[in-house]
């Protein structure tokens, strides 16, 4: 197991951040962190990554082969949320540079930046990049060690929808093929229900929820969709996994029955490959946001985290 956590509890400066917190994680698993700013899901990435110890409860890494963080750190990769290089650098410049704190890369810098999309900008000073050119840099440096386990906080930031395609196809083939741990810190609900096949939520410090996301799809329901139409084919012939529920004039409301992995703009795809023609959708209900909804907000944390 990569990660073993199990009632984590931490109190700074005599307010109590973390009060229940558990996960467990598996190699090769795409594990979803989900809570609210200020649930505690930074502090728990801090312990983690030994920068806190906790006050109570048990963590071990990697079935407990390691006892030291600072040899933990040397087989974790980090992708912070925003993160800071030297920008007069190029791309590849920086990342030899930065293999040299782990001596040296476990894969060419070059063969990085094409598994990330930069290999056409390798040679680009950081500081021209845009955004989202910075978070595939981020992600090539967090793999430049050639880390058994991956800590992503909010990795699709600033990309554009093929970029963010682009970002969850080379986690899933890192998941799949190179058997790394990765775990996804993020608000978007949609990666989580297209990377991840287990979750968990914290909220007010508390672990609320550790499952198996499609074991909690599953009892969920199907999720919902409203969409404004322009065009109805004749005899309202649907793709797959798409049920009619009702119309109200050119709104109507579907059912989408969608395998776990499976992108839902596939389905809008099949949808006017099957001549329906929209210019809006609403989600009427999301199985998955309804259960987060339902599990969070509650109760009010006694102190914000700044960064969550």
């Amino acid at each position: 197991m990569l990660i073993e956590a199990n009632h984590l509890a931490l109190e700074l400066d005599g307010i109590s951040i973390l009060k229940d917190v558990s996960l467990h994680m598996q190699k090769g698993e795409i594990y979803g962190l989900l809570g609210p700013n200020g649930a505690g899901k930074s502090t728990t990435i801090a312990l983690l990554l030994g920068l806190y110890r906790a006050d109570k409860g048990s963590l071990t890494h990697f079935s407990g082969q390691d006892a030291e963080f600072v040899s933990i750190r040397q087989r974790i990769g980090v992708m912070p949320e925003f993160a800071g290089f030297y920008e007069w650098m190029s791309a590849r410049e920086y990342l030899i540079w930065y293999a040299g704190f782990y001596g040296g890369s476990q894969s060419p810098p070059d063969s990085l930046l094409k598994r990330v999309g930069l290999s056409q900008t390798a040679n680009k000073p950081i500081v021209q990049f845009s955004r989202g050119m910075k978070q595939r840099l981020a992600l090539a440096r967090a793999l430049v060690h050639g880390p058994e386990l991956l800590i992503l906080d909010e990795p699709t930031n600033g990309l554009d929808p093929r970029g963010r395609r682009e970002i969850h196809d080379l986690l899933i083939d890192l998941a799949n093929e190179d058997k790394v741990g990765i775990l996804l810190c993020t608000h978007l609900l949609d990666d989580v229900e297209r990377l991840c096949t287990r979750i968990g939520i914290i909220d007010n410090g508390k672990t609320v929820l550790e499952d198996d996301l499609e074991h909690l799809l599953r009892d969920a329901g199907k999720p919902r969709y409203r969409i404004h139409m322009t065009n109805i084919p004749e005899g309202h012939l649907l793709p797959p996994l798409v049920r009619l529920l009702e119309w109200d004039g050119s709104w109507w409301s579907f059912e989408i029955d969608l395998p776990h992995g499976r992108d839902i703009g596939k389905v809008w795809e099949d949808l006017l490959v099957h001549g329906w023609s929209f210019d809006e959708i609403q989600v009427e209900s999301n199985s998955l946001e309804a259960r987060y909804l339902e599990l969070t907000g509650s109760d009010k944390p006694d102190q914000q985290e700044k960064a969550a």
